[in-house]
């Protein structure tokens, strides 16, 4: 089954409100904490989820996308900054995707590496896997975060063990 914009604005719409919930969760008194040298901090984590939805959206409704513009990773400075990054890169995504038209979803996208070209798709594609797919990913990976920092844990897709919404 084909996605049609109405789809993407109605499961943006469906999947915020959770994001959001996580991403008050977090404590800004560990934004530097990370798991492993290797990994994101809390903080880079939780900024590069808030950031998500309005430069993915911009990045898919253009035909092409040069990686090496892709900005370092960053931490916001307390969880307020990170909602407020959160709010307006929401905000972006919806007034993006609504400027598109079902027809644009099946039109090719590019990413490249100056000259050379990465991965091809239909747009479509990019918004289901780079946007919410890629969202959710990292959606995941900061509830670990949480819990490993003894964050109690909002309700996602179905009860929590501190949070349960059915009872």
């Amino acid at each position: 089954m084909a996605t049609t914009i109405k789809e993407l604005l109605q499961e943006l719409e469906q999947e915020a409100p959770t994001t959001r919930r996580v991403l008050e969760r977090v404590p800004t008194d560990r934004l530097a904490w990370r798991p492993h040298a290797k990994s994101m901090s809390l903080g880079e984590l939780a900024t590069h989820i808030a950031r998500l939805p309005g430069p993915i959206s911009e990045m898919a409704r253009a035909g092409s996308f040069d990686a090496a513009s892709i900005p370092p990773t960053t931490s916001a400075a307390n969880t307020d900054e990170i909602l407020a990054i959160f709010d307006a890169s929401l905000a972006h995504a919806r007034d993006t995707i609504s400027a598109v038209n079902d027809a644009d979803l099946a039109g090719p996208w590019r990413m490249v590496r100056g000259d050379q070209e990465l991965m091809s798709m239909p747009r479509g594609a990019v918004f289901r896997s780079i946007l919410f797919n890629h969202w959710y990913h990292h959606r995941g990976q900061l509830t670990v975060y949480l819990r490993l920092n003894d964050v109690p844990l909002p309700s996602v897709y179905g009860p929590s063990a501190d949070e349960r919404p059915f009872g």
